[in-house]
């Protein structure tokens, strides 16, 4: 686990902030040729330079036929050649020309080397002025050429050691950087030491030839195995035990991509082939691991936080379209200008001859909904229990403590009890300890917020005999850690259940614990979320043909239409609102009704937020389904259209946007990372969700009517209670719940979904209202360019007090994270000139 920066100059790289339209589960891009007038290109015109000023050298030549000796010498520089002709343009085209541009270019320091920053080595290299110097001033012109490149060297990794500090809280345990022999690539590296805690797990690595360097992020799974199969079948010498060495080692024998294959975890990586000149880099399979890249002159950048960016001479722009159409959300790009996401299940390919190219290499598939499952119900349940113990099992393996962070929920609660299991009938290890009583960590809200559930937490971990600790995130808790967590996301948020995460992962590390188990991915791929159940109803379970719900068309059609009106009434209570764009998107063709695409835009700002230049940009066509709909390929749209179910339909499109971009990132590795936490995710081991995602939709969400008026569900909490009828039939997780059975309490199995929100009513004048009142000023709101302060202002007044609106609330959040962002990285205020798109 780890943070890093990375950098390699392409002279084929281009800007690419104004790329639109990114296609996920594209399986290529290739930047457009575009050399830059800078760097390689200057050394190029150097070398021209020289040549012409040798062409004037010629002049200097002939002219020296009166001279003494200038008609048959031509290494004597006196009298006919003079200092203006064939040498002093040798010198100063070549030299000046050819050394520094070409260095310039080579490394992508332009305007980093120059006559001061070269050295002594430079400026003792003069235009001779006798026969006898000529032979000293060519050494001197090797000696500077190699004093360029050791200053080069030099400039490149003071750079990204910035960066690297600028994350230290990814890895507070040391910190590397190499930097390539002809300074075309750099690698650095913060350490948070988990696996392999001796000198030898330090990174930038390194394989067993030399050639191949890597910055990794992450941790392999099954590590042992693989490391074994790597030396006893193909020779591979490892330096130390780390899993991250892996990486390397699996490139080395399988090559780009068929190393991806075998890698099992959560990674985002970085790796030079110093033979074949490329850089490669790659994601895992869900967008566990954060890496974000962008172009700056003729170097592309990699990281894993945007912030890492800025000691390299990047100045942060807002992406206004981005924002705006959601396109941060629904596919590659990021809040800032020319920043993008790596997609996960993707890899990228960094050549001088190709540019930059992105290939996919995973993509989640699902049964064709026409085609009836044989597998009994008992072997279905059977087989997801044994994928999650061994998921569980491959994330206890550490080098130091692990913990889990527990909720009221059944996943995380799944979690505990297993590894509670594991721990006493098995003996295994939790991390480095022989333990059966698991440290788990949780959040308090305030009881009188109705959003607390700390005391099934406690009762949780009564039954399986855990400790439990917990943090109280009360309004005040959540007022102070605001700005940072919004520091730490790099992108705005609607809730502040973000902000309690934040808070949440200070706890572990107050308890001697790295390492945490988290439940989240559960809820996406066994159907968790109310969004699921009327996508559900609205076909056939072909794979399940004898249920009730595939032999009774009008029921289920009946209790499609009355569970989609109470969705929408769960998150009107909220603070949602129904999506308010137009209705002929010709992309929702290929949607075939389903309406996840207008439920991920639920919590999208309003338009009415943004400035009218802003709004005259989408001249009267601002429809975000566009967004959703574009961010995914013509093949995976002609699954959606005619293959798959329209639930798994639903939990693609969510998969591809929700979950990496808000559940794994303010609620995943960005919050946990800022306290140099490492989250493990048990769900989303790529062996348990391609099982799970073959199974029919009927078995996540079972339709299960109550046997009398006693037995109806009686569940009213503050998400609940705007449920109807249909949503309370339908049970959600049902598999998960068979397989979990075991290891959880009679309540945790018979309890609905609650999912994790942070209370959004609060007084007036207090905590939250006067941070917001102080951070949210005219001038703060103004100069981010693209937001209506009145909107802002009347917000303000309506988010507090006894009648507070949820959707005012909303609105303060969005803005807050952007005015945080801008003060924070020096974000320009965005102008129609430099960030409109017509």
């Amino acid at each position: 686990m780890c943070g890093f920066v990375a950098s390699c100059v392409c002279s084929l790289a281009e800007d690419n902030s104004d790329i639109h339209g990114h296609v996920i589960g594209k399986t290529q891009r290739h930047l457009e040729a575009k050399k830059k007038a800078n760097g390689f290109e200057n050394g190029i015109s150097g070398v021209e330079n020289g040549v012409n000023a040798h062409a004037n050298g010629v002049n200097g030549h002939s002219n020296g036929t009166n001279g003494t000796n200038g008609t048959s010498n031509h290494i004597p520089i006196s009298n006919g050649h003079k200092l203006n002709g064939h040498f002093d343009g040798f010198f100063d085209g070549y030299f000046r020309g050819h050394i520094k541009g070409y260095l310039n270019g080579q490394t992508g320091q332009t305007g980093q080397l120059t006559d001061d920053t070269l050295g002594d080595e430079w400026t003792d290299v003069v235009k001779p002025t006798t026969n006898g110097d000529a032979l000293q001033t060519l050494k001197a012109i090797n000696g500077a050429k190699e004093a360029a490149g050791t200053a080069a060297r030099e400039a490149l990794a003071k750079q990204i050691q910035a960066g690297v500090d600028a994350i230290k809280h990814r890895g507070p345990d040391g910190s590397g950087v190499w930097i390539s022999p002809d300074a075309r690539v750099g690698l650095g590296h913060c350490r948070l030491s988990i696996n392999d805690l001796s000198p030898s797990g330090a990174q930038p690595l390194h394989s067993d030839d030399g050639h191949i360097h890597a910055v990794v992020n992450g941790e392999i799974y099954d590590f042992d195995r693989l490391r074994q199969v790597c030396i006893d079948e193909h020779g591979y010498r490892f330096t130390g035990s780390s899993d991250s060495e892996l990486v390397i080692a699996l490139y080395k024998i399988h090559g780009a991509p068929a190393f991806l294959e075998h890698l099992r975890g959560e990674y985002a990586f970085v790796l030079y082939d110093e033979l074949a000149k490329k850089v490669i880099a790659g994601r895992d399979r869900f967008g566990i691991k954060p890496l974000v890249w962008t172009v700056l002159g003729n170097r592309v950048i990699f990281s894993a936080e945007a912030k890492a960016f800025l000691p390299l001479g990047w100045k942060p722009e807002w992406n206004v379209r981005g924002i705006t159409d959601s396109g941060w959300m629904m596919d590659d790009r990021t809040v800032f200008k020319g920043v993008r996401k790596l997609m996960p299940g993707h890899w990228m390919e960094v050549t001088e001859e190709r540019g930059v190219e992105i290939h996919k290499y995973w993509d989640a598939e699902y049964p064709d909904k026409t085609k009836p499952d044989p597998r009994s119900i008992e072997e279905m349940v059977a087989g997801v229990r044994e994928r999650l113990v061994e998921s569980i099992r491959l994330r206890l393996r550490a080098d130091v403590p692990v913990g889990i962070y527990l909720s009221g929920g059944i996943d995380s609660s799944a979690v505990a009890g297993i590894v509670t299991d594991l721990a006493r009938k098995q003996h295994v290890k939790i991390g480095s300890e022989q333990a059966t009583r698991v440290a788990c960590f949780s959040v308090r809200f305030p009881r009188e917020s109705g959003y607390d559930e700390s005391d099934i937490a406690d009762r949780t971990a009564e039954f399986l005999g855990v400790k439990i600790h917990k943090i109280d995130v009360d309004e005040q808790r959540m007022a102070d850690d605001f700005s940072d967590a919004a520091y730490h996301c790099e992108h705005h948020h609607f809730d502040l259940n973000t902000v309690a995460k934040f808070a949440l992962s200070t706890l572990p590390r107050e308890h001697g614990i790295k390492v945490v188990l988290t439940g989240e991915g559960s809820d996406e791929h066994f159907s968790g979320y109310p969004y699921f159940p009327a996508e559900f109803l609205r076909a056939r379970d072909g794979g399940m043909p004898d249920s009730i719900l595939s032999q009774d068309s009008a029921l289920r059609e009946e209790l499609q239409q009355s569970a989609s009106a109470e969705m929408n009434a769960v998150w009107r209570s909220q603070g949602a609102a129904e999506y308010e764009g137009a209705s002929d998107s010709p992309l929702l063709a290929d949607a075939v009704g389903n309406t996840m695409p207008e439920s991920l835009l639920a919590w999208h700002p309003a338009n009415s937020l943004f400035q009218g230049w802003v709004q005259d940009q989408y001249q009267g066509r601002w429809d975000m389904r566009d967004t959703v709909m574009a961010g995914h390929s013509d093949e995976v749209r002609a699954k959606m259209r005619d293959r798959w179910h329209p639930a798994h339909t639903a939990m693609y499109m969510w998969n591809k946007s929700t979950l990496i971009n808000v559940i794994l990132s303010c609620l995943g590795d960005r919050t946990e990372m800022a306290h140099s936490i490492e989250a493990r995710t048990p769900f989303l081991d790529h062996h348990l969700a391609e099982y799970v995602n073959s199974l029919p939709p009927s078995t996540k969400l079972n339709y299960m009517p109550p046997t009398d008026a006693a037995g109806e569900d009686k569940v009213d909490n503050f998400w609940w209670k705007s449920a109807g009828k249909a949503l309370r039939q339908i049970s959600e997780k049902w598999i998960l719940r068979e397989a979990a059975r075991p290891y959880i309490t009679d309540e945790l199995y018979n309890r609905r979904k609650l999912p994790f929100l942070a209370p959004a009513r609060w007084p007036a004048d207090g905590p939250l209202h006067n941070m917001f009142k102080k951070l949210l000023t005219r001038e703060a709101v103004e100069n981010l360019g693209f937001v209506d302060y009145d909107v802002v202002e009347q917000a303000l007044g309506n988010a507090f007090g006894e009648n507070a609106q949820s959707t005012a609330f909303r609105i303060l959040a969005y803005t807050g994270g952007w005015v945080t962002l801008s003060q924070r990285f020096g974000v320009k205020k965005a102008t129609v000139t430099e960030n409109g798109w017509l």
